[in-house]
């Protein structure tokens, strides 16, 4: 919805919260949208808060429950029995404190270690609190940090001085930092950064606390929600995966086709040539974090490859994926560099300074990220602020996201030299590792449950938390499926959980990164997977398959791996059984297989 897209517009958003929320409930797609258990646990008023991160969850096809502490009850909510928080059981903790929740701030007569001791116990209060949580609730964390106080008695020394409230702050937030560092499903929302951002006069307005007790000024609500929401739909698997990217007047300045080469605007020469090398410079960092580069430009093909090799620009040809360089709409490329990379076209970002070919896609391509961009001095502060790519979990299947793809190009190459498909499998010398859940793997393999939209049968989708309690459940079999081959290692790409039930196993997810699609990797697990029950004396397996917009793809699947269809819905949903009672004929003849059997 445009409407909640950055930069919005606060006052329109509590103006038209009702109308909105009816609205997004009205295009929500029950069958796709996620049902997460958010619990707020405030030391000031959150009722805002709640209204504004259901808007924000809503827009990302998540529908929120809520559960919302009294005024200032977080502590008591977190450290004592709550039969009622406990029935709600909570996927996501959310503790909303701020500077007004500081409970005690150096005097200025205070020692060393008067300081230090009032640090610890404030510190340790939160890590309490923490565990606590963690103990009980077994879910994920998100906890703010601290503003800076609207105030500052020691002027620029605050900052720098032991007994300084600023100096008291930072320090605290660093505890909270390191404290992030080490501890799994805990998340940091950065409202110290918010508040400056926003202005920190204007969000720390003394008039909405002592009015309200809302701990920042009203109108920036908004801003804190959309924060809270982005780490969120990160953690479920609902940032974009790639950028399209148009050239002329978006990668640098002026018409390469009209203009030439040596005529773009590009270049430390001019301050308008600085803009668009910084521009550059900040896209290509996304690189590391396993975000793709493509193309998308009305070009000459050669004009385009000659603009990205000016000297003076940061991307080069090698840094993108996909170059679309031609005269087709810009919309029919994007699709064809969603087919060429097996993503769904809505995990796309489109950036382009033409308001027409914006428009264009946001129209024809629902669900792909259109960002409003004006002047090239901001189009990195607009993608930066709107979130796409949200970081909570960094793997180092990410930072190697780009060389992965561009390995599957040299396989496609590779395969175009082979008239037989067997054959080009067999030359690939794909060696797979699978194996049950292990906890070198578990940040990855809840990312993947949360990331796989086209190959997931049954649409679950997992936290970290929840993946460690079914790897430790005898009640479950696990397995984790890697697939490397001479090109490189593609890392963990395939995810599958059953339920043991008697001498059943009940498929409850089964998933595959569609980077290695039509490498019999699904082969190769179900192998081991059928070996696994034989040898723990399961004869039956029950497959599921429950349809959405975009996991058409596998709805045949199990008919694929042998299995008979016992059951089928109106809406499409399926059931399917598999005997083993009769013995099970390996299907997997080209992956040479590591596993625990």
């Amino acid at each position: 919805m445009r409407e909640l897209e950055y930069p919005f517009d606060s006052e329109d958003l509590y103006t038209r919260k009702k109308a909105l929320k009816r609205k997004l409930l009205e295009q929500l797609d029950e069958k796709s949208c996620l049902h997460k258990k958010i619990a707020i646990l405030g030391g000031s008023t959150t009722r805002d808060i709640k209204l504004m991160l259901e808007l924000f969850l809503l827009n990302y096809g998540i529908k929120p429950e809520f559960y919302e502490s009294e005024f200032n009850q977080y502590y008591q909510d977190a450290m004592f029995p709550n039969p009622e928080l406990e029935a709600f059981a909570p996927d996501i903790i959310y503790l909303h404190t701020t500077y007004r929740n500081i409970a005690d701030f150096p005097a200025l007569s205070d020692s060393p270690e008067t300081v230090q001791e009032l640090l610890d116990k404030e510190y340790q209060k939160y890590v309490k609190m923490w565990e606590r949580l963690f103990r009980v609730y077994h879910c994920v964390i998100i906890q703010n940090n601290f503003e800076y106080p609207y105030y500052r008695l020691l002027g620029n020394k605050d900052a720098s001085d032991m007994h300084g409230k600023v100096n008291y702050v930072t320090r605290l937030n660093c505890r909270f930092y390191d404290y992030a560092q080490s501890t799994e499903n805990f998340y940091i929302n950065d409202i110290n950064y918010l508040s400056a951002q926003y202005g920190l006069d204007k969000w720390s307005d003394p008039f909405y606390w002592h009015s309200y007790k809302y701990a920042l000024c009203v109108p920036a609500i908004p801003e804190l929600a959309f924060s809270v929401a982005k780490i969120i739909k990160s953690l479920y698997g609902r940032n974009k995966k790639a950028f399209v990217l148009d050239l002329d007047n978006t990668l640098w300045g002026g018409i390469v086709g009209d203009d030439g080469v040596e005529n773009l605007v590009l270049g430390h020469e001019t301050s308008a040539g600085q803009v668009y090398c910084a521009f550059q410079e900040y896209l290509k960092e996304y690189k590391a974090l396993g975000i793709l580069l493509n193309i998308d430009s009305k070009n000459d093909y050669v004009n385009a490859v000659a603009g990205l090799n000016h000297p003076a620009g940061v991307l080069k040809p090698e840094d993108f994926i996909q170059i679309q360089a031609n005269w087709e709409p810009k919309d029919r490329n994007l699709l064809q560099i969603a087919k060429e990379l097996n993503l769904m076209p809505d995990s796309m970002v489109f950036v382009d300074d033409n308001p027409a070919e914006r428009e264009i896609v946001r129209e024809q391509i629902p669900g792909v990220a259109v960002p409003e961009l004006e002047r090239p001095e901001e189009y990195a502060k607009i993608i930066d602020r709107s979130g796409f790519f949200e970081v909570t979990n960094l793997s180092e299947d990410d930072r190697k996201r780009t060389a992965m793809y561009q390995e599957n190009a040299k396989r496609a190459q590779e395969e175009a030299a082979f008239e037989n498909y067997e054959d080009y499998l067999k030359a690939l010398n794909m060696k797979a590792e699978i194996k049950p859940f292990t906890p070198v793997y578990m940040a990855r393999i809840a990312q993947l449950t949360n990331k796989s939209n086209q190959f997931n049968l049954t649409t679950k989708r997992y936290t970290q938390p929840e993946i460690e309690e079914t790897a430790a459940n005898p009640d479950y079999l696990t397995f984790y499926g890697k697939l490397e081959d001479k090109f490189g290692d593609n890392g963990v790409i395939s995810v599958v959980i059953g339920q043991k039930k008697e001498k059943a196993l009940h498929i409850d997810l089964w998933i595959m990164s569609c980077r290695v699609l039509k490498r019999d990797m699904e082969y190769a697990m179900m192998d081991t997977v059928a070996e696994t029950c034989k040898k723990q004396g399961i004869t039956e397996i029950y497959g599921y398959y429950y349809p959405t917009a975009k996991n058409g793809m596998v709805k045949e699947f199990y008919a694929l791996q042998g299995f008979e269809k016992i059951k089928e819905d109106e809406q499409g949903n399926t059931e399917w059984h598999l005997s083993l009672a009769d013995g099970y004929e390996a299907k997997n003849h080209v992956i040479a297989v590591e596993n625990d059997l």
